[in-house]
């Protein structure tokens, strides 16, 4: 039997890579090696999923800060101080990578710094230094995209925009996904002048069309500028600032832009070619309902197959696949049904199950119920901010294939709910349940009145 340095070895040690690490190494005798050439803890970690979350927690302090008047709170002058948020949120993804770097240790997985390239079905080379497995897991990630056109070399990435020297007071975002409307309204929230460039009729594509236009009118009434329809043609330095030059014709005078338009699999220079390792016209590797590739030896997961791109996918995937590889057990297939979402802009968005919009195309009939209202928070404040929540039922099962909501803490609210939509549970089943009150989140199992069929 031909021996190997180790029985997997993990290229990429994000999410979905160190959690493939370390239950591989958890099955006894399982030797696991992890290569890594960037940032331990992956995207979500440190140019993600965390540190966006830490920043939307602090632009929202403005409204709170304004919302406490209404409640009797006098409050001085309050100014932003940028470097304190910068500085502070760096020195906890520190102490997360330092986390990550223990776990990973404490599992008795080895780490391996550098660039790993698949040089053999199985074998990676890092460096001057070639390691051998039985199996290979590639789990490398998304990198952001951005277009060509003039001055595109001036923009950020979700990389870089964390670290900034000095706060924007004029920021533009380019693109219209999650990304996107997230650090628009981010920058808007610590108090930029905050623009939005995207190139179709309304941002976040894909979600539920009513939770679209909701938000759309919650963020024109915060004072963000929306530029739909539109697309850059050129950026140009102007001093310390940028000339944004659109499509349309007009101008705008900014000092910073973040380019959001998507991201590509993090592939380049990982030796896929050499192996032979098939992926499609936009880099995602082709894996089967194992994490396959077309190499029996290698497998591939998270970002960089093209599957949603969600930090709990990843690590759902990891735990499959392990257990599949390694527990003697019988076989488990991912169910990528009613995986819950959520958008942490202001107001947040969360959903889970079908939009409106899929769930007419799939069945014959269903029931709509709709609530707007303006929280009880935002009353004695005087905030004008509503919230959206939406329930989608089929009718000839009474099941509820959809749960949608705009407000605050609506990724709180829907984990929960997703719960139920995963379980199959009826628009009875939710009437049935007492809600809490006086909450948002009774709105859920007190929606009696139906909106539309």
């Amino acid at each position: 039997m031909q021996t190997y340095d180790y029985d997997l070895l993990v290229v990429g040690a994000g999410s979905g890579g160190v959690r493939a690490a370390r239950m591989a190494a958890s099955h006894e005798g399982v030797r696991v090696g992890i290569i890594e050439d960037r940032y331990w803890g992956g995207t979500c970690v440190n140019v993600g999923c965390v540190p966006k979350k830490l920043y939307a927690y602090g632009a929202h302090f403005a409204e709170d800060l304004h919302d406490a008047a209404g409640y009797g709170w006098k409050i001085g002058d309050v100014s932003f101080h940028w470097p304190t948020l910068r500085d502070n949120r760096a020195a906890e993804i520190k102490r997360l990578n330092g986390i990550y770097n223990n776990l990973l240790t404490n599992s008795g997985v080895e780490r391996i710094e550098g660039r790993g390239r698949l040089t053999g079905p199985n074998q990676v080379t890092v460096g001057d230094h070639t390691y051998t497995a039985e199996r290979i897991l590639i789990a490398t990630g998304g990198w952001p995209f951005i277009p060509e056109f003039e001055g595109a070399e001036h923009c950020l990435t979700s990389n870089e925009v964390f670290d900034l020297e000095t706060f924007p007071k004029r920021f533009l975002v380019y693109g219209g996904g999650y990304i996107a409307v997230e650090f628009a309204s981010i920058f808007a929230g610590l108090g930029a002048e905050s623009h939005l460039v995207y190139r179709g009729d309304l941002f976040l594509r894909g979600f539920d069309q009513e939770v679209r236009e909701f938000v759309h009118e919650q963020l024109d009434q915060k004072g963000m500028k929306l530029h739909f329809n539109d697309t850059i043609e050129r950026i140009t330095p102007k001093g310390e600032s940028y000339q944004v030059t659109l499509s349309s014709g007009h101008t705008l005078e900014v000092d910073a832009v973040l380019c959001a338009t998507g991201r590509r699999p993090n592939t380049q220079n990982l030796g896929l070619e050499e192996v032979g390792v098939e992926y499609d016209a936009e880099g995602n590797i082709r894996v089967d309902a194992t994490f396959c590739t077309n190499i029996p030896s290698i497998y591939a997961l998270g970002d960089v197959t093209g599957g949603p791109q969600l930090t709990p996918v990843a690590l759902e995937e990891a735990m499959v696949l392990t257990h599949n590889l390694f527990s003697g057990e019988t076989l488990k297939v991912m169910d990528y049904d009613n995986i819950a979402t959520a958008v942490f802009c202001q107001p947040n968005i969360a959903t889970v199950g079908l939009s409106e919009e899929e769930a007419r195309a799939r069945y014959d009939n269903i029931r709509v119920y709709v609530s707007r209202f303006r929280p009880m928070r935002n009353t004695l404040a005087n905030n004008p901010e509503k919230s959206l929540m939406k329930l989608i039922v089929d009718e000839a099962s009474d099941q509820v294939i959809g749960a949608h909501m705009v407000g605050p803490d609506a990724g709180e609210i829907i984990q929960g709910l997703a719960i139920a939509v995963k379980a199959k549970l009826t628009k009875a089943d939710f009437d049935a349940t007492v809600g809490i009150h006086p909450t948002a989140a009774e709105e859920f199992v007190t929606l009696r009145s139906l909106t539309r069929r």
